[in-house]
């Protein structure tokens, strides 16, 4: 669907300091339908990139190609198909909330009926509907989080890109957030979101993209990335006097291991391979 093709971007704060790499030949692809999950610390890199993706800022080498059969053939066309949400939303502070998702949906070419369908719909779903005829000005951080969420989503875009999303969240806020992009990627929407916060990718991701220091670091599967630094480990749980136990086996112990238990008429629970979360893997590979 999309294709980033050996990005690279310098900046140069200020005349007497030496360009530094913001990033340094980025090579990756999302395809159609992933919820892809876009990883690294503040600072690797990923708002610049994203930033190249949306074309409000060029990069110095490499080519971003979008699929014309699924985005459209220009700008204009490729544009509309793409829903955006900024790591801190641009939003017009004097007016109300729900004039601001009209102002949205009608540069959008929203129909008004649609229009005012869809904002009930999600200001429902977001659970901003009860400020919706209050100013932005009086909104928190997370109300105007939510809000510039439904703001992307207006036109029922068939690409999301969203820079941090859950930044600003209370826990039941990004809980619904993560809710909503899981039900938007099973609906057909493709997803590509930027997070620092890797436990959130993991648990509704399957790909993930990892950068550091402006340099891709992993692209691809999470769970390959986890069997591969995972170890030959295994975890037995089982049940004694209403009491869960667990003991950890290698593989050519695992087999007399069970049955010792099942001989012993133990209630057995179940057997996992101890597998690395993605967050230690993460911090592992950065090392």
């Amino acid at each position: 669907m999309i294709q980033f093709l050996n990005i690279s971007k310098k900046f140069q704060n200020n005349f007497w300091e030496k360009e530094f790499n913001a990033l340094s030949s980025v090579s990756f692809s999302i395809n159609q339908g992933e919820l892809v999950g876009f990883l690294g610390a503040n600072g690797a890199g990923k708002t610049t990139l994203i930033k190249c993706l949306m074309d409000f800022s060029r990069q110095d080498s490499g080519e971003i190609v979008f699929d014309s059969t699924i985005l459209g053939n220009n700008q204009a066309e490729i544009k509309s198909n793409i829903g955006y949400l900024p790591e801190r939303a641009y939003l017009y502070q004097h007016l109300t909330g729900r004039e601001f998702l009209e102002y949205a949906g009608s540069l959008s070419n929203v129909s008004r009926n649609n229009l005012n369908s869809l904002i009930k719909i999600w200001s429902e779903k977001i659970q901003i509907d009860h400020a919706l005829d209050r100013h932005i000005r009086g909104y928190s951080k997370g109300m105007q989080q939510r809000l510039g969420f439904i703001s992307a989503l207006i036109h029922k875009p068939k690409f999301l890109v969203l820079d941090e999303p859950l930044s600003g969240l209370d826990p039941i806020g990004r809980r619904d957030f993560k809710k909503i992009l899981k039900e938007l990627n099973d609906e057909g929407t493709t997803i590509f979101f930027s997070s620092h916060i890797v436990s959130d990718v993991e648990e509704i991701c399957k790909k993930v993209v990892f950068i550091e220091k402006g340099k891709l670091i992993y692209n691809g599967s999470i769970e390959e990335l986890i069997l591969k630094n995972s170890n030959d480990m295994y975890v037995i749980s089982y049940e004694i006097d209403n009491k869960i136990h667990q003991i950890q086996v290698n593989e050519t112990q695992k087999i007399s291991k069970l049955t010792e238990l099942l001989n012993s008429k133990i209630n057995l629970l179940g057997l996992e391979k101890d597998k690395l979360s993605l967050e230690e893997i993460i911090y592992k590979i950065k090392k």
